[in-house]
């Protein structure tokens, strides 16, 4: 089994924080992983995109190619839309429908998602409103992790675990509001 997802978002949204539970979790199954990122100008609101590959095969290459990616999970929705060219015909695009407007020119909302319709298989949901009504505003990302992870393959505990193990050295208070962020996720229809 394999999994190739581009993680997208805008600096400072936790993206990489979810790479490294998705890495965690891989790595706990005994699964090869490989990652390659590119960090934008976070203090201006700039691009984070990461390219994760999951295996349970030796993977050769950090990059996935153009058409290749299983999924796009970002936290932004003209970030998910900006790497949809990577997107497998069958792939899934999960993405917070919240925009962070960085830009002067950023698309109307109506037509940013009007694009989301054109994707067969897309989650498109405000994770904000739902980190903010579970009161852990800072773990929206895990909430659209939490979305994603039956398109992934992993099991509800298994990311759990792989939270625990990121979180554990920031307090039981973040853990748990993390743990909370994921179960949220994941009943978001």
């Amino acid at each position: 089994m394999k999994k190739d997802i581009i993680l997208a978002g805008v600096g400072g949204q936790g993206i990489l924080t979810i790479a490294t539970i998705l890495g965690q979790a891989a790595l706990s199954r005994g699964w090869q992983l490989k990652q390659a990122e590119v960090h934008g100008m976070s203090q201006r609101g700039g691009d984070v995109q990461s390219h994760l590959r999951l295996s349970d095969q030796e993977i050769h290459s950090d990059l996935i190619t153009m058409g290749d990616a299983d999924m796009i999970l970002s936290v932004e929705p003209m970030e998910a839309l900006r790497y949809l060219p990577y997107l497998h015909e069958d792939g899934w695009i999960i993405t917070n429908s919240n925009p962070f407007k960085n830009i002067g020119n950023y698309p109307e909302e109506d037509q940013l998602f009007a694009e989301f319709k054109k994707i067969k298989n897309h989650v498109l949901f405000d994770a904000d409103a739902i980190a903010k009504e579970i009161k852990a505003t800072r773990s929206m990302n895990v909430v659209v992790l939490g979305a994603a992870i039956k398109h992934l393959g992993f099991s509800e505990a298994e990311i759990a675990q792989s939270i625990v193990a990121t979180f554990v050295n920031k307090g039981d208070k973040i853990v748990q509001d993390n743990l909370r962020a994921l179960k949220a996720g994941i009943e978001t229809k």
